[in-house]
């Protein structure tokens, strides 16, 4: 799909008359709709519910010279971004039991949802390729982060990581949209807010840019101390390294392996269960500790190898990971990724399938690997 059909799938404004086709927009996905009757924090939002706010927020983006001036691509992705920006507060929304209304998660909720119907194309919405889909699900998890940075307990981490996966200059403006999108008496500190966040950000160096770091050691090192320094040019030691795959089963992991790796021991999570007879729907426990046994072996010999697994989440990979570096290993991620109906063809055609309702779930908690876990993250991606 080119960026001139995703441009009209999302009914993007085009000049000369900018006009928001909002009718059309309700009308074609569920996903907005749903945000009608959800209620919102009236000393926050009194405009009322949260689509109100989202056509609010889209209106004051495309009215936005800074906005009109940038490239087809990145309009449609900010554009885009602003719709789906509080796609999870259907979901995240409770009125507590004194009566407040809150929303907590919702970005990240938000940021799972929109990664998921970007890929699936669940719900009329247009499927898009794997760095723009990810950009939008980027700008919908941290769209808070110049409102609430200031709040934060390493503001500059936040900053630094968030430069990894968008443009903080994007980021800004669509946070900006966010607060002309709604009616509470703290407008105008909140604009201070974002002003205040595109002024660190560029005095950091990662306004426009992500932040550069010395080297890959450095920037590893950062993010796994807890005070690190981003400048600090780590010396990297390691005389080995731990191939880590991350991806929903049918991604191709294997396939992968057999094509870059076939030489390299494996530590594989799928072999582990057939020779112990555990099915892949019970207790993993033992599993996984006979693969960190195995895992050991190589990481006392400082020999390379693959851990052969879906590892979904940063809590999945996070204390292998530890592990590896504990041991002097450095670690490379590869992520794989196919067309989910390509992932589901796959894996009804395998002799050992997975039951699709598996890996919906673990669709729900993907979270795709980032520069911030390992000295080297790959992406192979099969459009």
């Amino acid at each position: 799909m080119n960026i001139h059909t995703i441009h009209h799938a999302f009914f993007c404004p085009s000049g000369p008359l900018w006009s928001l086709d909002w009718d059309s927009l309700v009308q074609t996905f569920p996903w907005l709709q749903r945000m009608a009757g959800v209620p919102q924090n009236p000393i926050y939002h009194a405009e009322g519910d949260v689509q109100i706010h989202t056509r609010m927020v889209a209106e004051s983006l495309i009215s936005q010279d800074e906005w009109r001036q940038l490239s087809l691509v990145d309009q449609t992705l900010l554009f885009a971004a602003a719709l789906w920006h509080d796609v999870g507060k259907p979901l995240c929304t409770k009125i507590e039991e004194d009566g407040k209304i809150t929303s907590r998660g919702h970005a990240r909720k938000g940021e799972q949802i929109a990664r998921q119907l970007l890929w699936t194309g669940e719900e009329s919405t247009p499927i898009l390729p794997f760095a723009q889909r990810e950009y939008i699900a980027a700008l919908v998890r941290f769209h808070g982060l110049p409102l609430q940075f200031l709040d934060k307990y390493q503001p500059e981490r936040m900053l630094l990581a968030a430069s990894l996966h968008i443009r903080l200059d994007h980021l800004a403006l669509l946070a900006e949209a966010d607060v002309y999108g709604r009616i509470c008496a703290d407008q105008q500190e909140l604009l201070t807010r974002v002003e205040l966040f595109r002024s660190y950000a560029q005095e950091l160096g990662c306004y426009t840019q992500p932040y550069p770091f010395a080297n890959r050691q450095g920037r590893f090192v950062y993010f796994q101390k807890e005070q690190g320094d981003p400048t600090y040019e780590a010396y990297e030691q390691a005389k080995f390294e731990v191939v880590l795959l991350s991806g929903l089963p049918g991604a191709g992991k294997d396939t992968w392996i057999r094509s870059h790796l076939a030489e390299w021991p494996m530590v594989s999570l799928d072999s582990i269960r057939q020779e112990l007879k555990i099915d892949a729907e019970g207790p993993q426990g033992l599993v996984i500790q006979t693969a960190k046994e195995r895992a050991r072996t190589y990481l006392r010999r400082k020999q390379s190898f693959v851990w052969n697994a879906t590892n979904i989440s940063k809590q999945l990979r996070q204390p292998l990971i530890e592990l590896f570096t504990s041991y002097g290993a450095s670690t490379r991620i590869v992520y794989l990724e196919a067309p989910f109906t390509t992932i589901l063809q796959r894996n009804r055609e395998r002799a050992a399938s997975v039951p699709e309702a598996i890996i919906y779930k673990l669709l729900h908690k993907l979270e795709v690997p980032d520069l911030t876990e390992a000295q080297q993250v790959d992406y192979y991606t099969e459009s």
